[in-house]
């Protein structure tokens, strides 16, 4: 009787009974078990994929109890599950994504929020109502340092790695470099028996660390790396296969750091080819820093010296594929599919995207050979004897020109002779 007598009067006062329970409901969150002695008008479990909310239907506490038909849940009125009418509780299960719940992220948890609704309904053809309208609102915490199911928890915001995925363009370069390699060359001219130095770079941006690879190298006496005739320089994944004939060229070890690769070239030109430029392509490409240099990603260089390979970085073992002329086969369009499916199910833990490019740097322009001068001379000469005939044309045109104006000065005075008096 005190207690009818105190929720009518709170009724008169307040309109509603969300005063008058200020405590209505329990909160259990990851399944945890609360003390469920006493009848509580709602419990809810906070379960890893789901949202459990068991309703009593002494939901007011006055032995009045209400229909599960007027209870719903969630902005998106989730009904119940099928219970019996004569049954004490109502229960809803619902995934923590369903029924229009919303999200909100927080500095320390994932906060998930939806509400409980009774709303009443005139029984059969009657027009008055028993009970109050209701509004409970639900909450659910999880910290966000702890795992939950990726079926549970979807995330509403860009996922961080296709964040860092679009800010992840390299920049790859190939460029001429003066002998002591500080800067860029400042004329492409070079006399047969210089050595060029070149010098492979990318810039990596906001990108994971970064190790590059000069793949292949040709060139050719056009920007065009198909046309004939051609020279390989680096070949089989990283070979320096130019330094194998009557040359010198090597990778320069050890590196500036792992995004620049730098190696040098004796300078040649095409027999039985007028052109006297030369275009260097190369294929550059990467490789997580931390992964160890293999027969695929690799910089070796022939030592004739010691008739053997060297790598800048790595065992010297990587380089032997270098004499046998096969360091790793091409696969076709479908294993490079699945080589690539497996890759990324292999590292998950850590972020790796394959980068590659073709740079050309060019016209390398030829004068002639080191120390002969005979084209130098020839040309000089050449320019001398037309300044000679220049002058020698000059010199007999003025002759040629006083004669003529003293003959005719000479023919003048003879046709008019000058009458003295006598």
């Amino acid at each position: 009787m005190g207690l009818s007598y105190r929720l009518f009067i709170c009724l008169l006062l307040w309109g509603g009974t969300e005063l008058c329970y200020p405590h209505p409901l329990w909160l259990l969150q990851g399944g945890a078990h609360g003390p469920v002695s006493s009848p509580q008008p709602v419990l809810v479990e906070c379960l890893e994929a789901q949202l459990v909310v068991t309703v009593s239907r002494n939901f007011f506490g006055t032995g009045k109890l209400v229909r599960p038909s007027d209870l719903t849940l969630g902005p998106e009125h989730c009904e119940p599950l099928v219970s019996e009418d004569t049954g004490d509780v109502v229960r809803f299960e619902v995934g923590l994504h369903e029924c229009g719940n919303r999200v909100q992220v927080t500095d320390d948890a994932l906060v998930y929020s939806t509400f409980l609704l009774h709303s009443p309904r005139p029984v059969g053809n009657l027009s008055i109502l028993r009970t109050n309208h209701a509004e409970v609102p639900i909450e659910c915490h999880y910290p966000r340092q702890g795992n939950v199911s990726s079926h549970a928890v979807l995330p509403t915001w860009v996922p961080f790695r296709t964040t860092v995925l679009s800010e992840e363009k390299l920049a790859f370069s190939l460029r001429l470099m003066e002998e002591d390699w500080s800067t860029e060359k400042r004329t492409p001219t070079f006399r047969l028996g210089d050595t060029a130095h070149l010098q492979a770079e990318v810039h990596m941006g906001s990108h994971v660390p970064l190790r590059l690879f000069v793949d292949h190298c040709v060139a050719t006496p056009t920007p065009a790396r198909t046309t004939s005739p051609h020279h390989t320089i680096v070949d089989f994944h990283g070979c320096l296969v130019d330094g194998l004939s009557d040359a010198s060229s090597v990778f320069r070890a050890p590196r500036p750091g792992p995004d620049t690769l730098q190696f040098t070239v004796d300078v040649f030109h095409f027999a039985n080819d007028s052109r006297n430029t030369v275009y260097i392509t190369c294929h550059l490409k990467v490789t997580p820093a931390n992964q160890a240099p293999d027969q695929l990603n690799k910089a070796c260089s022939f030592s004739k010296s010691s008739n053997s390979w060297s790598p800048v970085e790595g065992t010297d073992d990587i380089c032997g594929c270098c004499n046998k002329g096969d360091c790793g086969r091409k696969l076709s369009p479908t294993e490079q599919l699945l080589t690539s499916q497996q890759q990324k199910s292999a590292s998950r833990k850590r972020r790796h995207v394959a980068e590659e490019a073709d740079v050309t740097v060019g016209p390398l322009i030829f004068l002639g050979k080191a120390g002969d001068h005979g084209m130098e001379e020839w040309t000089s000469a050449a320019h001398s004897s037309m300044a000679l005939g220049l002058g020698l044309v000059v010199v007999v045109t003025l002759t040629l020109a006083a004669v003529v104006l003293g003959l005719a000065t000479r023919w003048r005075a003879v046709s008019y002779p000058v009458m003295c008096p006598v």
